[in-house]
């Protein structure tokens, strides 16, 4: 297998080009401009059982929850939360002070530590994603003592967390890791946002640091440079699992149903990509943004008679819209199939939620394996449970724990030589670095909302295996 700089044909270290960049900004939809940190070092960068579907394993029963309070549109959608959870023990504040990555069981073994490796964690932890930032460090604090086995060290080697907020706001994530760079950080993980993470990769690349971006989804992420690693899904992985509710694509119309947005117009193009050299017709149904009477685009779904309906929806009007949808009978005759976003806004869909297919990264009901139950289990000590992202902090826990150990230190060329081709098994299942792009293969999830009390739950319905929701190789 290639490493990731023979299939890209880069030179390690070396600065993008403006094309380049121009081409990032477009893919990621990112309008943000990088702002100067004073004083730092680093490097600017230029402006039950269950069926399964094919290749899947049967998604478990489902078990009970608390009553659950949720938005729409791809899991990759910027939703404002209803809420978020208390940040996790010990993490830091917006101005970065540190969280020491031990683990609160007292009966953890001593190890001998022979030095100290400084991980600075750049996330939401304010702003519109602060609770997609709250369960990456949920997840990253409980991966790590996981991976550690409660020491919070690895080969003699104790690992350290520095947290900082970048508020959701690009240049203050910029910011934010260049000070940590400057510092002499090697390793730099967190983002939620995929503005900050598409800034943050070509100061790693620029600076010779590790970057292992968390739940940021842009699909630009992956194979950007040699440096980059993610430890989430991408957005293509949703398409793609969106792909798995129809057996047979040859001859089918897939509809897109979405706001006429750069978030919308992304997901036609990678429905598109993804289910059109299968043989479907993908046409696109682009609703205005401030549309607020959605029965007429409704009944434009009815006459174009789809076998598909993709939604990718984000905002407030979402309840309005699918109750038009259901009004004109769109639910009850088509397949409608859209992503699961975390669990505050499950009640957005209202009385709609039964009669949609949903595909989902993560919901904890449905993974069965060891490292899910140790994540669970921690989480109930403080009357929580899984949410939509605590498994990309898992993730990156482990990555991060293995980077090192392989390296025996924070040597960053060894670091990568590590991660490059790791597979490993995470909260998820099994998952595998791809070392010609850097991609995190993972299973999907396909999923329902049932009525629970006042509010709803999700359901395991089945597992998508990771080699079927694959994005293509980026070269």
């Amino acid at each position: 297998m290639r490493s990731f700089d023979e299939v890209r044909g880069k030179n390690v270290g070396r600065p993008l080009r403006r094309r380049e960049m121009l081409k990032l900004a477009a893919a990621g939809s990112v309008a943000a401009v990088l702002a100067a940190c004073g004083g730092s070092k680093a490097t600017d960068t230029p402006k039950p059982a269950a069926p399964t579907t094919s290749g899947g394993t049967a998604a478990p029963a489902a078990t009970s929850a608390p009553a659950a309070t949720t938005a729409v549109g791809s899991a990759a959608v910027a939703t404002r939360p209803a809420g978020s959870a208390a940040a996790p023990s010990g993490t830091t504040t917006a101005a970065g002070t540190t969280a020491a990555a031990t683990s609160p069981a007292a009966s953890a073994p001593a190890v001998a530590v022979k030095d100290t490796i400084k991980v600075g964690i750049v996330t939401s932890k304010s702003g519109p994603l602060a609770s997609y930032g709250t369960q990456y460090l949920d997840g990253l604090q409980t991966g790590l003592d996981y991976a550690t086995k409660g020491t919070g060290a690895i080969a003699g080697h104790k690992i350290q967390l520095d947290i900082k907020d970048d508020a959701g706001d690009p240049a203050t994530g910029v910011a934010a890791a260049k000070d940590f760079i400057g510092q002499g950080y090697k390793i730099i993980g967190g983002s939620v946002v995929s503005g900050v993470a598409l800034q943050v990769a070509p100061l790693a690349e620029q600076n010779q640091v590790l970057f292992i971006s968390g739940p940021a989804a842009t699909d630009a992420i992956t194979g950007i440079n040699g440096y980059t690693f993610r430890s989430g899904r991408q957005s293509l992985q949703d398409v793609q699992t969106a792909k798995s509710f129809l057996t047979d694509l040859k001859g089918k119309n897939v509809l897109v149903f979405a706001q006429d947005s750069a978030f919308g117009q992304s997901n036609v193009a990678a429905v598109k990509q993804i289910f059109g050299p299968d043989g479907a017709t993908v046409d696109q149904l682009l609703v205005p943004q401030d549309a607020k009477d959605f029965a007429p685009f409704a009944q434009q779904v009815v006459g174009k008679k789809p076998d598909l309906v993709f939604v990718a929806w984000a905002g407030t009007t979402a309840t309005a819209m699918y109750g038009a949808l259901d009004s004109q009978g769109v639910l009850t005759s088509n397949k409608v199939v859209t992503g699961l976003d975390q669990r505050s806004t499950y009640p957005i869909f209202g009385p709609a939620a039964d009669k949609i297919a949903f595909l989902s990264h993560y919901i904890y009901q449905a993974p069965q394996n060891e490292a899910n139950q140790y994540l669970v289990d921690a989480l109930k000590k403080k009357n929580q449970v899984p949410d939509l992202f605590d498994p990309d902090g898992f993730a990156g826990a482990q990555m991060i724990v293995h980077a090192i150990e392989g390296a025996d230190g924070s040597d960053v060329k060894k670091m990568i030589a590590a991660l490059e081709g790791y597979a490993f098994k995470g909260v998820k299942g099994d998952y595998t670095i791809r070392k010609e792009d850097h991609a995190l293969l993972q299973p999907m999830f396909q999923v329902k909302l049932v009525k629970q009390g006042d509010g709803y739950e999700s359901q395991p319905v089945a597992t998508v295996a990771a080699d079927k929701v694959a994005p293509p190789i980026k070269k």
